[in-house]
């Protein structure tokens, strides 16, 4: 088994290559190798430098062959500032998808009703008509915390604690939040253009498959094996179009925005790394808002 203390010569770097697995999480796959000691590193240990990546004990002993810059500020694989802690947006998201939860339990259907996600249809007999296409935009983002059956919830949140964290820790919490919300209003977006007026949408799935598509795209950035995540997607998929009563259009549109958002956050060019990485949220965001324009207009034309 490696050691974090273990030798840096020669003979050690072999074994840590040979290996395949990351010098300071032994239990993590690294196929990319810090540019200084040559040891295998895995995502959340890698801090960008001017050429390549480093590993966090030479940037911390200042041996490294970036800049100042890149030794005082450590950078995850995305561009963004590596966090003591990798896991906090993700257990913030699933706190927040928990307490909705109890809310909707204690509040009921009035509850229910002022977060689902629908494009136009009466809440009541008879009763005023709501949804996008009356002005509440306010339901693509709200819908995505909302959950009504404890299976939904718990298969939902199981989804966000697997993929959440790596991604947390490869893209760093500012792109990995912007992914998780527009890959959620993306699906929310679709949703809302394809799935009749009427028809009630909730749920975090959106998110969760947005998750999904950007793991594939790490996984494939960092050349690792990608079978698992695609058996466990085509899986996803397999319920997606199989089992009744879930939006589909939900899942597909959070699987396409996520995977393109995190192509642009991992394949970014460094010295255009930063106007790449906005400009594709800004394009996502403005995908999402013409995708709801167009639909309310049919809806209330």
């Amino acid at each position: 088994m490696e050691q974090s203390g273990g030798p840096r010569g020669p003979e050690g770097n072999e074994e840590a290559r040979a290996a395949a697995h990351c010098y300071r999480h032994p239990d993590r796959e690294a196929n990319i190798t810090c540019t200084r000691c040559e040891r295998p590193i895995c995502p959340e240990c890698m801090i960008s430098a001017s050429v390549g990546f480093q590993c966090p004990e030479c940037v911390k002993g200042g041996s490294g062959t970036g800049h100042a810059a890149d030794a005082n500020q450590p950078r995850t694989l995305a561009g963004g500032s590596l966090a003591a802690d990798p896991r906090l947006v993700t257990k913030v998201l699933l706190g927040l998808n928990v307490a909705v939860f109890v809310a909707v339990m204690i509040q009921g259907d009035r509850l229910l009703d002022e977060l689902l996600l629908f494009g136009q249809a009466a809440t009541e007999p008879y009763g005023p008509v709501e949804g996008v296409a009356e002005g509440q935009w306010y339901r693509l983002l709200t819908s995505m915390f909302l959950h009504q059956e404890i299976w939904h919830i718990l298969m939902n949140m199981l989804g966000l604690w697997f993929l959440g964290p790596p991604l947390e820790a490869a893209l760093g919490r500012a792109r990995f939040t912007g992914l998780y919300l527009l890959s959620g209003l993306a699906g929310s977006a679709l949703t809302y253009l394809v799935a009749a007026p009427q028809q009630a949408s909730l749920g975090a799935s959106g998110a969760i498959f947005g998750l999904f598509g950007a793991t594939a795209v790490l996984m494939r950035r960092m050349r690792y094996d990608m079978r698992p995540i695609l058996v466990l997607l085509a899986i996803n998929l397999l319920f997606t179009f199989t089992w009744s009563n879930i939006s589909w259009e939900a899942h597909v549109g959070g699987l396409v925005a996520g995977a393109a958002l995190a192509y642009a956050l991992v394949h970014a060019p460094r010295e255009k790394r930063t106007l790449v990485q906005y400009g594709a949220f800004g394009a996502m965001l403005l995908v999402v808002v013409v995708l709801c324009v167009v639909r309310t207009a049919q809806l209330t034309g």
